[in-house]
């Protein structure tokens, strides 16, 4: 009976232990990272959103933003200075969130393995307050857009503990929609999609070819 009851708890020990703290964020618990807050709020908000169509829409509308334009951005060692390829990058994706004056985007910091995990968290937000800054000095709302809580070094695209610049980086992604828009009516977020498509249509010039390109 001894060793019955010691097995589970030395295996529960041993899941709970990590070779890597660096990456431990990787063996939370499946959805934390839904309630940020820890409180159940969070939870109760994500499921009103499905229920009336918002999170549907917001996730097509996320998909189709990392489909036409790259979400990410790379930085120096230990720099948070936008260079010229990142800012770049950032009026592409200026020009894309300005199609959408109802959308909200987070912004989020991440940075390689190398230095203290409380300095590289304190980095990343410095990143990511980097580009909401620049998205500002593109005529777009603060009111639109979230630096989020930095992740540090906890989730690297290349998993080492060296410098790494892939690991160096804001990600943009669409979070929901700004609450009480006018043009936004309970979730029906798919007239607006609409509404763009048709807007985005342009008349062929008189005598001009169709193309028949695929």
């Amino acid at each position: 009976m001894k060793h019955l009851i010691t097995l589970p708890a030395l295996v529960l020990i041993t899941a709970c232990s990590t070779p890597q703290d660096t990456y431990k964020n990787w063996f939370g618990e499946v959805g934390a990272e839904l309630d940020r807050t820890g409180q159940f709020g969070a939870a109760t908000a994500h499921n009103t959103a499905i229920h009336n169509g918002d999170k549907a829409y917001a996730i097509d509308l996320g998909n189709r933003f990392a489909a036409e334009v790259d979400s990410t951005v790379t930085f120096a060692f230990n720099s948070a200075v936008l260079d010229a390829e990142a800012r770049a990058t950032l009026r592409q994706q200026a020009d894309w969130i300005k199609q959408f004056p109802e959308v909200r985007f987070n912004v989020y910091g991440h940075t390689d393995a190398v230095g203290s995990e409380s300095y590289n968290k304190r980095l990343g937000k410095r990143r990511a307050n980097a580009v909401v800054n620049y998205f500002a000095s593109q005529g777009i709302s603060r009111d639109r857009l979230e630096a989020l809580v930095s992740f540090g070094e906890t989730q690297p695209v290349i998993a080492t503990p060296d410098r790494e610049r892939k690991n160096r980086r804001t990600v943009t992604e669409v979070s929901g929609f700004v609450a009480g828009h006018p043009n936004v009516l309970d979730g029906k977020y798919a007239a607006i999609i609409y509404r763009e498509y048709v807007a985005s249509a342009v008349p062929l010039p008189t005598g001009a070819v169709p193309s028949t390109n695929k």
